[in-house]
Parts: structure tokens; C-alpha cells; sequence
């Protein structure tokens, strides 16, 4: 991302919306902005095997793994304002099972870019399931978009669900079923 071409454009944007960009409050918003942007869009500097680090590792567990309540950050491509929620990986590794931070790592890794909540779930289950090559993965994710609550309809208690389920989680009942209750086990 070339820093100083979004400083610029910040500093546009601010005139277009009738502010001094050299106001006191405002004369570094256009370097913090293009700083912010940055980081939130870090996803496009990353690969799933950078996340990873090598950190898959053979093993004979034959069982279901779950990580539930990550942290999830983005940003919706449609008005480029935060989504946030909670993602919940699970898997059944086959021979393979990939280091516990490595999940959020991989999830980070599609959150930090322009998304939809449903291409993103996808995305993460499949890097998952290619990662460890599992019998079958799932990912559930629960958002609350700041564009349907800030604007248009101005819903602010609006939770959108997605989940995406791959090998045995798909054409499994059972094991879809043990994973979403587990994701809800514990919960108030």
C-alpha cells in the first residue's frame, strides 16, 4: 500500500466532507487513517502458509478439535466499515493437527482484507481442511456488521450467522450435529 497516496486521498476526503484537514484535531488523522488501513487490510500481505509457519504436525488423534470465540475483526466490502464477532473452528484430523494459535492466525489472515461474512467463513474452512488435510472441518462465525447498524436500516441487535462445513461435518448428520452442540455447550 503506498502510505503517502492514502495520506492524500484522506486529506481530499476530509475537504469533501467540509472539514479543515489543518484543524488541530485533524492535521495527523490522514497519517493515523493510512496507518489504520494498513493494519486492518494487512490479510493481502499474508499467506495461509505464513500463518502457519510449519506448525502442522503428524499425529494419531482421530478426534474432534475445537477452538470456539475467537476474536474476529473485518471489514465489509460493500462500505469498507467494521463486521466483529466470534469465530468457532472445528476439525477432525486425519493424521496432521495444526498448532492451536494457528486457527486464529489463519482466520486473521482472510479477516484482514475487504470481505462478505460468507466468503470468509468458506475461506477459512477450506484452508483448514487443505492445512491438515482433515476428515472434515467446520466454521461458524457470528458477526455484527457496523454497516446495517450505523446506517441503512439501523438495526443494532442484529447478529448475522454463517457456517461452512466441508467432508464428513457436510455429509455426516452426527458429526454436525456434535459440533454445533459443543459450539454451545457452556453457553449462558
Amino acid at each position: 500500500m503506498n502510505t503517502e497516496r492514502v495520506e492524500q486521498l484522506i486529506h481530499e476526503l476530509l475537504i469533501e466532507l467540509g472539514e479543515d484537514p489543518a484543524r488541530e484535531g485533524l492535521t495527523r488523522t490522514p497519517h493515523r487513517v493510512a496507518k489504520a488501513y494498513e493494519f486492518l487490510t494487512k490479510g493481502y500481505q499474508q499467506s495461509v502458509e505464513e500463518a502457519i509457519r510449519g506448525a502442522v504436525f503428524e499425529s494419531e488423534a482421530n478426534n474432534m478439535i475445537i477452538v470456539r470465540d475467537i476474536e474476529l475483526f473485518s471489514l465489509c466490502e460493500h462500505h469498507m466499515l467494521p463486521f466483529f464477532g466470534q469465530c468457532h473452528i472445528g476439525y477432525i484430523a486425519a493424521d496432521k493437527v495444526i498448532g492451536v494459535s494457528k486457527l486464529a492466525r489463519i482466520m486473521e489472515v482472510y479477516s484482514r482484507r475487504l470481505q462478505i461474512q460468507e466468503r470468509l467463513t468458506r475461506q477459512i474452512a477450506k484452508a483448514v481442511m487443505d492445512s491438515v488435510d482433515a476428515e472434515g472441518v467446520g466454521v461458524v462465525i457470528e458477526a455484527r456488521h457496523l454497516c446495517m447498524m450505523m446506517r441503512g436500516v439501523e438495526k443494532q441487535n442484529s447478529v448475522m450467522t454463517t457456517s461452512s462445513v466441508l467432508g464428513s461435518f457436510h455429509h455426516d448428520q452426527a458429526t454436525r450435529l456434535e459440533f454445533l452442540h459443543l459450539l454451545n455447550h457452556n453457553k449462558p
